[in-house]
């Protein structure tokens, strides 16, 4: 406690320092004002990153790739290749609602399942494959 004399009254006041408690809420504000802080800053990092990233990336944005989605394969030889014919059914090496495969310029990246949107065949990628070779 800090005493000082008050020049109006002449009188002894007391001023009164914090209690325990409320050191302990000002030092809890404190630091969860700082890891807010903290986490704003990693936020606008990852952001500005972010940002520096997709200016890196433009330059290839409107280089055309080609995109395959592989519902399943078959292997058969010429001569029964020969015979099929419209409406002929091909067995594949998949079965229903198993993945697919997409491909990127003939380089495996997910795979994926079939979709119906509105009137059109789409894919849902389910799972990005990470690359071990160098492109």
């Amino acid at each position: 406690m800090d005493d000082t004399e008050n020049p109006e009254n002449g009188l002894e006041t007391t001023i009164e320092e914090g209690n325990e408690e409320e050191k302990d809420l000002g030092a809890s504000w404190n630091e969860e004002i700082e890891e807010d802080v903290l986490e704003r800053t990693v936020a606008e990092q990852l952001r500005d990153s972010m940002v520096n990233d997709r200016k890196d990336l433009e330059a290839v944005f409107e280089v055309p790739v080609q995109v395959s989605a592989v519902l399943g394969r078959a292997n058969m030889p010429v001569h029964q290749l020969l015979k099929l014919g419209r409406g002929a059914v091909i067995e594949l090496d998949r079965r229903i609602g198993e993945a697919i495969d997409i491909y990127v310029n003939n380089l495996l990246v997910a795979r994926g399942e079939v979709v119906v949107v509105e009137d059109r065949l789409g894919i849902t990628m389910t799972e990005i494959i990470k690359s071990t070779g160098k492109i």
